[in-house]
């Protein structure tokens, strides 16, 4: 079982990476299709910082003791818009994909560290206790933790394999 001080060091490792990443990167080059998906370096970081944002709304409402305050675009897809990832993908790609890069960029990194910082602040036990929390059903919110930190990780290792491929 995975302990906060490891989800906390785990997602504070991804996150870094990362930054580490994008940081060496021009602006022409993350707006270049990962070939062979249509999607850019900049959609998926737009992608990753959509679906994050429902982990923020969990940790958030861990920390006040209320149900979660999802997004607004949770309720077109719901009542649990993970049943519907394709279609919520699509519509998040629509919604993002003129959006500045300089944008995105900071909107994803503002919100992974906020949510770092939210993790911080909950109790190790109600972060692993399963059914916690009524609106995680029988799951914990460390759950949401390690779904997030699997999901920058699937990502991250997509993206560097297709820079490997380029050359980069």
């Amino acid at each position: 079982m995975e302990t906060k001080s490891q989800i906390l060091a785990d997602l504070t490792e991804i996150f870094e990476r990362w930054q580490e990443l994008l940081a060496g990167l021009s602006t022409e080059y993350v707006v270049q299709p990962l070939l062979p998906s249509d999607w850019t370096l900049k959609d998926t970081v737009a992608h990753l910082w959509f679906w994050q944002q429902a982990s923020v709304a969990r940790m958030q409402a861990a920390l006040n003791g209320k149900e979660p305050d999802y997004p607004e675009w949770w309720a077109i897809f719901g009542p649990d818009p993970e049943e519907k990832v394709d279609q919520a993908n699509a519509w998040n790609y629509a919604t993002n994909r003129d959006k500045l890069w300089v944008n995105v960029y900071a909107d994803w990194k503002t919100q992974f560290q906020r949510y770092i910082d939210l993790l911080r602040l909950l109790p190790e036990n109600d972060l692993l206790k399963p059914g916690r929390y009524t609106w995680m059903g029988k799951y914990s919110m460390s759950a949401s933790s390690l779904g997030s930190l699997d999901h920058h990780r699937e990502h991250y290792d997509t993206v560097k394999g297709w820079l490997k491929v380029q050359g980069e």
